[in-house]
């Protein structure tokens, strides 16, 4: 199984992924500023699962010791922590969650002059490194509650398919369907999205809306 470092670990998204993560059998590090904080929460969550699969660590302490990060992060951190990891990022992938939502108008689509923060991650961070879109149009509510079956899709976008994959493989690990949807020029979409789900939920009282990919074939009997 691979070890997913999720930086951000500490928080309502990243914590609910590494806690599903953990349940699926990955091995996952929970990475934080606060290495205290950090170890703190992992012993919750391995008491809550009755396993050792959740640790904790300062975030570059974290990423050394992972096959996948996670960055779980606001945007207003995005490149500030993925720049404190950037030693460990080598020919890794590094799956990027950020949604640039500009408060106070978070309902708002307010997209980066980069095109999406994705893109803008990618070039920041150059070409050793693969970026991964995902995650983003998910209820970070539903998703610590174990019991809770996520009734949602995954729209996954990555300029190297192979490491797109590995995006699918993790959502449908967390209970969720995966979509590959194209390079990660189509992540301004799932980006964008977030914004509008945020409006649909203020608006319909909704304590986490998502989305479905329709006319999916059925499952042979």
């Amino acid at each position: 199984m691979r070890t997913v470092a999720v930086l951000g670990g500490t928080g309502k998204e990243g914590g609910g992924l590494a806690l599903r993560w953990a349940k699926a059998g990955y091995k996952v590090i929970l990475g934080s500023r606060s290495a205290e904080k950090a170890m703190a929460e992992a012993e919750v969550m391995n008491q809550e699962l009755g396993s050792a699969n959740v640790s904790g660590a300062a975030n570059l302490d974290a990423a050394k010791q992972a096959d996948v990060i996670v960055l779980a992060v606001p945007y207003a951190g995005q490149k500030a922590t993925a720049d404190d990891v950037r030693g460990a990022l080598a020919g890794k992938i590094l799956i990027d969650v950020t949604v640039p939502l500009v408060p106070p108008k978070v309902s708002v689509v307010q997209m980066p002059p980069e095109g999406s923060a994705v893109l803008a991650l990618q070039k920041h961070l150059g070409a050793d490194v693969k970026v991964v879109s995902a995650f983003q149009n998910i209820s970070a509510e539903h998703l610590r509650d174990l019991h809770h079956q996520m009734d949602c899709d995954v729209l996954v976008c990555a300029d190297d398919q192979a490491a797109g994959d590995v995006g699918v493989e993790l959502a449908e690990a967390a209970g969720m369907k995966g979509w590959f949807c194209g390079p990660l020029a189509n992540s301004v979409v799932a980006e964008g999205l977030t914004s509008v789900l945020i409006g649909i939920n203020r608006r319909y009282k909704i304590p986490g809306s998502g989305i479905r990919i329709t006319g999916q074939p059925k499952p042979a009997a």
